[in-house]
């Protein structure tokens, strides 16, 4: 009724003004970073435009918001603005359209007809889980290994048992042999290994909770890197994931 009834009413009896949103998203700067970057583009926008900060775990959403009645001249100006934004932000730039960091993922790798494949240990399937919540994720992606414990990441990603007694489960020693084990296990273009310690116990002087290693290649190239959270074991598990997801994306988009 009010699709087929009240809104045309609405709309024959009121002249009623157009709404315009450009919305991208940021990963790798937090907020304040982010606002102290942006603050003169800001404080210079036309009251009529209205920026908006939208954050999530270690991403921010930017959104210029606009209202008139010419609509042709208002995504003009809308336009105008954000390619501006986008260009101030361009090296933390993840997409500059409303898409959530999987979806992104995904037409990425269609685009390329790549496909992708995952090893988690700490998160223990939730980074596979980001990536199958998008429809038609079976496309790209062809599955998870779920090493959680010493014994899997030997016997099915083959991590030298040398490696996991000397320099422990959470190094970047064995999460390149994670992401090599599973390159040659799933047969996939690219891959991601991630593993950490996500708490409450568990963690060490050297190796305190929230301390994660993650790869991301494939068969020729890779990247390590190492971040140190400090929240509580679900938030360490988002976090880390969404990441990840980024750490990968960045990988892919560059080879």
């Amino acid at each position: 009724m009010i699709e087929d009834s009240v809104i045309p009413l609405l709309k024959e009896k009121f002249e009623l003004p157009v709404i315009i949103h450009r919305t991208m998203l940021t990963a790798g700067i937090g907020e304040s970073a982010l606002a102290e970057m942006i603050r003169d583009f800001e404080n210079e926008l036309p009251s009529e435009i209205k920026l908006a900060y939208l954050p999530t775990y270690g991403m921010v959403r930017l959104r210029l918001s606009t209202t008139g009645f010419d609509k042709q001249a208002s995504e003009q100006k809308m336009d105008r603005y954000f390619k501006e934004l986008k260009s101030l932000t361009a090296a933390y730039l993840v997409t500059d359209v409303d898409d959530p960091l999987p979806v992104v993922i995904g037409k990425i790798l269609k685009s390329k007809n790549k496909t992708i494949s995952t090893a988690e240990s700490c998160t223990g399937g939730y980074i596979a889980y980001l990536i199958t919540s998008v429809p038609g994720s079976s496309a790209y992606y062809e599955g998870s290994i779920i090493s959680y414990s010493y014994k899997v990441k030997g016997t099915v990603l083959g991590v030298h048992e040398n490696t996991l007694n000397t320099f422990g489960a959470v190094s970047e020693q064995t999460v390149i042999e994670m992401l090599n084990g599973l390159l040659s296990c799933l047969n996939t273009e690219y891959g991601l290994a991630v593993s950490g310690i996500m708490g409450p116990d568990g963690g060490t002087e050297d190796k305190p909770v929230g301390t994660v290693w993650m790869a991301a290649g494939n068969k020729t190239e890779y990247k390590t890197q190492k971040i140190n959270l400090r929240f509580n074991r679900k938030r360490n598990i988002e976090i880390t994931g969404m990441i990840a997801l980024n750490f990968i994306r960045k990988f892919i988009v560059e080879h």
